[in-house]
This record gives structure tokens, sequence and C-alpha cells, in this order.
């Protein structure tokens, strides 16, 4: 998609600074006056002890292989509430280097492969700052937005229907509105950010995940980009529960929230709106909607990290694979002893290359050769040809293997 001179001079015209006190947007946290805190702060420790509990109720070999999955969900759902849809098993297409004949299609592909690899940089360490900080936030849409086709990079102002190149990790620098929301003037946008990050990137690790959904809407409502707002945001959301719960990335705030996506805007929107009366706390912004949102928020947590822990329960989890397995071999589709090798994958965590010709009972030769079709299949993964073996959970499986975590069919 091309743009005219005239298209873009107005993106580059000045705005004026409209003098908006950052007291806009208190109150940035629930208040330790608030009758709600208490209430708030049993959801956090429940999200905190579960969440915990999860990750260590799994094999080290499978954490992995659960968080690669977890984030090609995450991605599809942070697409559908985009108004996106491209199902994980096109991302994993894509992934592999097959993309669509479609342009519009395998776009959308290309942009799933961008979230996933953010994600995957996040998960690995890579923001160097606080995910509440300035800098995180513009890393986060500049490693984003600058691994997206050019198609995808233009915003088309609707009254005007003046187009807009969005800059990787740039600052919007024109005022903009969103539905019946109006956010700060662009030149106010820094000392938002500024008075953002001064309140929520010194918490400790309980005050954050208290926080985590302030913060979540209160960046949405200062829009600091020209697109790419809401993405950013679950992104960030993602990325401070990593941080404070350390979730290894097993779970997806993002499911949830697609899964209530109504009852997700309509708590955005609410948070817009400003105090009622004198029992609404002292900001002002609502409070009493605040803690509405942070509730849901957390709620949400719980029921994805509850949701998850069932369809990683050992025994339900082994007899769906191995049942999948038995039909494969009674199909010709995988040798036999396919199933010894899965369920000493799935019992150990991982298993030594060393190892499998004694699971199989028949041989090395014969190993190998079950190794090589599951391996084909996508079903075991190995860092090299001499690491340990463990289990993969590829998309075009989720359906048998993890019933529920995405629809079935790929668009």
């Amino acid at each position: 998609m091309n743009a005219s001179k005239a298209d873009i001079e107005p993106d580059i015209e000045p705005v004026k600074d409209r003098g908006e006190s950052t007291g806009l947007m208190e109150p940035l946290l629930i208040g330790e006056g608030s009758g709600h805190r208490a209430s708030l702060a049993d959801l956090a420790l429940e999200l905190a002890q579960k969440s915990t509990g999860f990750r260590r109720s799994l094999p080290a070999g499978l954490t992995g292989s659960l968080a690669d999955l977890v984030r090609a969900m995450n991605c599809y759902y942070s697409n559908l509430i985009e108004g996106h849809h491209t199902h994980p098993i096109d991302i994993e297409r894509a992934r592999k280097g097959d993309y669509s004949n479609a342009a519009t299609k395998r776009d959308l592909q290309r942009e799933a492969e961008a979230h996933i690899a953010v994600q995957e940089w996040i998960d690995a360490g890579g923001l160097r700052d606080r995910t509440t900080t300035a800098a995180a936030i513009r890393e986060i849409h500049q490693h984003f937005c600058e691994q997206l086709p050019d198609d995808l990079l233009w915003v088309e102002d609707p009254a005007t229907k003046k187009k807009a190149k969005v800059v990787p990790g740039e600052l919007r620098r024109r005022d903009v509105a969103v539905s019946r929301h109006i956010p700060v003037s662009a030149p106010a946008v820094p000392r938002f950010l500024q008075r953002f990050e001064e309140a929520y990137s010194r918490l400790g690790k309980a005050e954050i995940i208290l926080a985590a959904a302030a913060a979540h809407h209160r960046l949405a409502w200062i829009h600091p980009f020209l697109d790419g707002n809401g993405r950013v945001a679950r992104l960030m959301s993602h990325a401070t529960l990593l941080e404070a719960l350390d979730t290894g990335a097993l779970w997806s705030i993002a499911r949830g929230l697609a899964r209530s996506v109504d009852a997700y805007k309509a708590h955005l929107a609410a948070c817009d709106q400003p105090r009622r009366n004198d029992l609404d706390g002292r900001g002002n912004l609502s409070e009493e909607n605040l803690v509405e949102f942070t509730r849901y928020f957390l709620s949400t947590c719980l029921d994805q990290v509850t949701f998850m822990e069932g369809l990683m329960q050992p025994d339900r989890l082994r007899a769906r694979i191995l049942l999948w397995a038995e039909e494969e071999i009674r199909l010709d589709k995988l040798p036999p002893k396919a199933g010894a090798i899965l369920e000493a994958v799935l019992y150990r965590g991982e298993l030594p290359r060393a190892d499998t010709a004694a699971v199989v009972g028949t041989g090395e030769r014969q190993a190998r050769r079950v190794v090589s079709a599951l391996v084909d299949r996508g079903v075991l993964v190995a860092e090299s040809s001499r690491a340990p073996l463990r289990l993969a959970f590829p998309a075009t499986l989720a359906s048998r293997w993890m019933p529920g975590l995405f629809p079935d069919n790929a668009s």
C-alpha cells in the first residue's frame, strides 16, 4: 500500500501540547484505603501459588515445548482481539516457510510470526529494563513492528482518510481518537509515560501482580503509539506476569481476554470513565471501575492457569497422546513401539538417545527408525543429533492432545 505526499503531510504537521496534567490518569494504583484491596490481594496470592504449583508439577523437559505452543496460542488470541484470524496451524506452516498464496493471509502469517518472535525474545529475557518502563514499552513496539510487512504499517484516519506510516518504537506525533476515548495530546505522551514508569516500575512482586491490570489499562489509555497499542499492552502484561510470577510462559492471559472479549473491552471502556462520587477513590478516573477490572483480570489469569493445569495432568495427557499413537500405528503411519518412546519421554521429561533401544526392546536400528518417524511427525525434537529427545506439541495435533486450546481447523 503506497501513500502519496498528501497522505503523509498531516502526520508531520506540528501538534499542540494541550498541557494535560498527569493527574488525569490517577489513580494508577488501587489506594491503600480501598475496602477491596484485601480481597484482590487474596486473588493475587492465589494466582502466585497456583502458577508456581503448575510450573513445578511439570517435568523440566516438557516446559520448553509447552512454552513454544503457548506462544502460538497467545499470538492467535491476541490477533483475534484485533480482528485478525490467523490459526496456529497457519502460523506453524509459516514458520516452516509455507506461506499462503493470498497476499492478505500471507501478511497475517508474517504478523503472527512477528508476534511470536517478540514473545520469544521477551521470554528469553530480551528486555533490558523493567517491563513497565517507557524504554521497555518502546522496545516491545519496535521489535514487533520492525518485523511486519509494509502493508501492515499503514493506518488510515477514519475521518480524513489520510494515511500515516507506523514507525517501529516511535511515539505518536499526532492526536487520535479511540472510540469515545480521546487520548492525551501527542506532545504529552512522554510525560505521561514517565509518570507511568514512576508508578509501576518500582513495585515489589506482590504489588506488581496486584497492579498488572491497572498498568494494562493505563498504557492503553495513554495510547502512546499510532497503532499496535492493544498488542503492546498485552505483551507488556505477559512480560510483567512472567517477571513477577516466574510463569515460565506456560499459560497466557491473552486466551482468557479473547474468550471474554466483550467483557474485556467493556472493562477497558469503564476504566476510562471519570470518578463518580466521593466514594469512588480520590483520582480523576473511577477507582471502582479499576477495582472491577483488576478482579476480572486476576480471575481470568487464574482461570487460564487452571485450564492449562487440567490439560497437562499427567495421566490424561498420557492417555490422549498414547491413544493417538495407537491409532497412527494401526493406520501404518507410525512404526510399532512409537508409543513406548512417547511414554518414556512423557514419564522422564526427556529421553537420552542411548536409552531408546532399551525402551523399544528391538535393537538400535529399529529404535532409530521409530525416533526418526516421530521426529518427522514433529512430535519429538532435540537440540542436536546427540541431544536428548523431548516432546513437542505441534499445532496440527493440539485438538487431539490438548482439546480446547484453540479451534480445531485452520482458516
